[in-house]
C-alpha cells in the first residue's frame, strides 16, 4: 500500500488548487475546486481572485450571466456553489435532487399542520404551478417581487414555538428551495453589486436554454467522486460523505465505482484514484483565501493542513473564516478595516521571507478592493479580532 506523507498532500494542494501558479480562466478554478462556495456572495470573486492574474470582477461577471459558461445553483450539503455547466447535471443528480422529496414532504406538512390548507399537496402544487408561470412571464425576478405576483408565498410559517430560535419563515422561502432542490429555477444576477445576496431567480431551461439533463444517481456519485478525488484526494472516506453529504454506504459504493485504490497516510488510511499517485512539486507560494473557500471546506480532517488553528479561524458552525496559506498549510488569518485596508495575523512561525511574501499579497488585495468593504458572512473568532 502506498504511503502519502503530509507533506506530499500539502504539495499537491497547491498546485491542483492553483495556488502555487494561476489558472487561465474563471472556468478553469470552477473545474478544478468542482465548484466555487457561494454561499457568500464575495467568496466567490475573492477565491478566483486568489489564483489568477490581473483578475478583473466583470470576467466572472461575464462567465456567470453573459457566457453562462458557470452556474450558480445548489449543491452539497445544501450549499450554493458556482459550477460549469459540465459539473452541474451531475452535482445536481448526485446531491441536489436526493433533497427534493423530502422538502416538499417537510413543506406540505407544515401548511397542513399551520392551518394553511387542509390539502397540502393541492395547495402547493397550484402556488408553485403559479410562482413557474409568473417567473416565465418575467424572466427573472427576486423572491420579494414573486411574492407580490403570488401573494400566497408571502404566506408565513412559524418554526421553534417556545424555543430559542423561535421565528417565523415565508413559504416563498420554502418553495424557491424546493424548485431549485429540483433544478427547476437557478439564481441569476443579484440586485445590487457583486457583493449584493438579493439574487433573482430565473427559470432552468430559460437559462441555461434547455432543462439539467437527469443522470442516474449512482452513476453520478461515481463521476463526482471521481472528479474531486483528483483535486483533492488522496483523502479519506470520511472527507467525502462530509464534503459530498452522502450516506457512508454511497461514499464507499463511488469509491469502489471509480476503482479508487487504498492508501496509508500518517493519520490512516485513504483512498486515491488508480495511477494518480505522483507528488507535484509545487515550489514556495503563499496564498489569501477568503471564507467558506472551496480549498479549507473540501475536507472534513483537516488537521494535516490545519495543525490546531480551527478554534481562531472556523466559527461555531464549521464555517470557516479568511485564511492565511503558506506552502499547503494554513498560518493565519486575515480581515478589513473599515478604511479598506486588508490587515492578518500569523499563527504559526514562518521565515520572514515569507512573512514579507504574505504582506505584499495582503497589500495586493487591499489594492485590488480598491476601498470595497468585504464583512464575510460567517466571520471566525480571529477575524472579530482583526476587523471589529
Amino acid at each position: 500500500m502506498r504511503k502519502i506523507t503530509d507533506e506530499e498532500r500539502r504539495r499537491r494542494l497547491g498546485v491542483r488548487h492553483f495556488l502555487s501558479s494561476p489558472a487561465e480562466d474563471v472556468e478553469s478554478i470552477a473545474e478544478r475546486l468542482v465548484g466555487l462556495h457561494s454561499s457568500d456572495p464575495a467568496t466567490v470573486y475573492l477565491s478566483v481572485w486568489a489564483r489568477s492574474s490581473n483578475f478583473h470582477v466583470k470576467e466572472l461577471e461575464d462567465a456567470l450571466y453573459e457566457a453562462r459558461s458557470v452556474v450558480r445553483m445548489l449543491g452539497m450539503r445544501r450549499t450554493m456553489f458556482v459550477v460549469t455547466k459540465d459539473i452541474a447535471p451531475v452535482m445536481d443528480s448526485a446531491c441536489t435532487r436526493a433533497l427534493a422529496p423530502i422538502e416538499r414532504r417537510r413543506l406540505v406538512g407544515y401548511i397542513e399542520s399551520q392551518a394553511v390548507a387542509s390539502n397540502g399537496s393541492a395547495w402547493l402544487a397550484k402556488v408553485e404551478a403559479r410562482t413557474l408561470a409568473a417567473l416565465a412571464d418575467e424572466g427573472e425576478a427576486t423572491a420579494n417581487h414573486l411574492s407580490k405576483l403570488v401573494p400566497e408565498l408571502a404566506t408565513q410559517l412559524r418554526f421553534g414555538e417556545g424555543k430559542r430560535w423561535e421565528g417565523t419563515v415565508a413559504i416563498g422561502t420554502r418553495l424557491l428551495f424546493l424548485l431549485a432542490a429540483e433544478g427547476r429555477i437557478l439564481r441569476a444576477r443579484p440586485m445590487g453589486s457583486w457583493r449584493s445576496s438579493q439574487y433573482r431567480w430565473t427559470s432552468t431551461s430559460t437559462w441555461l436554454d434547455g432543462e439539467l439533463p437527469v443522470l442516474e444517481p449512482e452513476h453520478a456519485r461515481a463521476r463526482l467522486a471521481g472528479t474531486w478525488l483528483r483535486s483533492f484526494g488522496p483523502a479519506t472516506v470520511i472527507d467525502l460523505k462530509w464534503w459530498s453529504g452522502w450516506t457512508v454506504a454511497q461514499t464507499k459504493r463511488a469509491l469502489a465505482d471509480i476503482g479508487a485504490v487504498k492508501v496509508e497516510f500518517e493519520s490512516g488510511p485513504g483512498y486515491a484514484l488508480e495511477g494518480d499517485l505522483v507528488c507535484e512539486d509545487a515550489g514556495e507560494w503563499v496564498a489569501i483565501l477568503p471564507s467558506l473557500d472551496s480549498t479549507i471546506m473540501g475536507w472534513k480532517e483537516r488537521e494535516w493542513f490545519l495543525a490546531g488553528l480551527a478554534p481562531f479561524l472556523f466559527d461555531s458552525n464549521g464555517n470557516a473564516g479568511p485564511t492565511v496559506w503558506w506552502n499547503g498549510r494554513v498560518v493565519g488569518g486575515w480581515g478589513q478595516l473599515p478604511d479598506g485596508r486588508v490587515v492578518h495575523r500569523l499563527l504559526q512561525s514562518v521565515p520572514k521571507r515569507v512573512q514579507k511574501s504574505v504582506q505584499e499579497k495582503t497589500d495586493e488585495l487591499t489594492d485590488w478592493l480598491d476601498g470595497v468593504r468585504i464583512i464575510p458572512r460567517f466571520r471566525s473568532p480571529l477575524n472579530r479580532e482583526l476587523a471589529p
